[in-house]
């Protein structure tokens, strides 16, 4: 197979942590070509998708000490190469968040890889469907109580009712700009001000979860089917559990309630064509599904000693367009 991965400049990927990386790891292992762009690399001409792509030759990680450790270099790039992207087997849509303009426009360009030839990973209008906070709202049974609104007297009610809670901008990551948020704090007017940008933007206000103290747990979903997971623990100095915020990771197990709501989302995820997944849960409750780059690969893998990535990329030779497999 040749694999493209759109991704964010490769120099500044963390090979011992990023989920991009293990997976086009694993598929050089397992014999396949491995070819980078990035968003803003992506062109349409003739009713075609194209990107100027570099094939890539990786130096795997090795495990030791219980820590995965990188070569220096760990890559090795082509010379650059304008190409239309159905030449490509399967393409990885792997950029960052924000889900800004430039994000959605290359998701816009991506629509026009005829998906008959040429799997996108995930679905570009998937990903446009699927704001990372907002997509959980459709599954009322696994989710806390939770509202979405750029209305300072509308946010005042629900905290005044639940006492402590979460505020969550929408479209961040990572952990970023994520607020406890209390009625009797006096800094409360000014938060809502600063959060919505003056009530011009919603954001989500959760009832506060006491078990997040316990950790958040990340669930990896392939196809709608859960394949690992890991805790994530806040490092004490902040409330947050995110890795990026200084949190640590644990090993864990999935419960039966997690289960079920991967069963929950299963069906929806697959027609949406959303198949590598993260969701989030804190005591047994969904609270975020991540589309875009989802993470946590490599914590898993050197925790639970399992080898993740191949997972996804021998699903992928299993489930390529008909076209590519005659």
């Amino acid at each position: 197979m040749k694999l493209a991965f759109i991704i964010d400049p490769i120099h500044q990927l963390d090979p011992c942590h990023d989920t991009s990386v293990a997976l086009m790891e694993a598929a050089q292992a397992l014999g396949h070509e491995i070819w980078v762009t990035q968003a803003n690399l992506l062109s349409v001409a003739n009713g075609n998708a194209w990107a100027i792509l570099q094939q890539v030759e990786l130096v795997p990680i090795q495990l030791m000490e219980g820590q995965w450790v990188a070569a220096n270099p760990w890559y090795k790039l082509s010379e650059r190469s304008l190409t239309p992207l159905e030449t490509m087997d399967a393409v990885f849509m792997r950029t960052d968040p924000p889900v800004n303009d430039s994000y959605l426009y290359a998701t816009y360009i991506l629509d026009y890889v005829d998906q008959n030839k040429t799997l996108v990973i995930n679905s570009p209008s998937g990903i446009r469907g699927a704001n990372e906070k907002m997509y959980a709202l459709q599954f009322t049974d696994a989710i806390p109580e939770t509202i979405v609104s750029a209305d300072k007297q509308v946010i005042r009610q629900f905290v005044e009712a639940k006492g402590m809670t979460i505020l969550k901008p929408l479209g961040n990551k990572a952990g970023e700009g994520i607020l406890v948020l209390q009625s009797g704090d006096r800094n409360f007017n000014s938060i809502i001000e600063l959060s919505t940008l003056q009530g011009r933007v919603p954001v989500m206000v959760q009832t506060y979860l006491t078990e997040a103290k316990e950790g958040d747990k990340r669930i990896i979903l392939l196809d709608g089917e859960p394949i690992g997971a890991l805790n994530r623990l806040s490092s004490g100095s902040d409330f947050r559990n995110n890795m990026a915020t200084g949190g640590t990771v644990a090993q864990t197990k999935i419960t039966s309630r997690e289960s079920e709501i991967c069963t929950q989302l299963a069906v929806k995820l697959r027609k949406d064509g959303l198949i590598f997944v993260g969701i989030d849960v804190i005591g047994g409750y969904l609270t975020e599904v991540n589309v875009t780059s989802p993470t946590g690969i490599r914590e898993i893998d050197r925790l639970d000693g399992t080898r993740l990535g191949h997972q996804v990329i021998q699903w992928l030779e299993q489930n390529l367009p008909t076209q590519k497999l005659k």
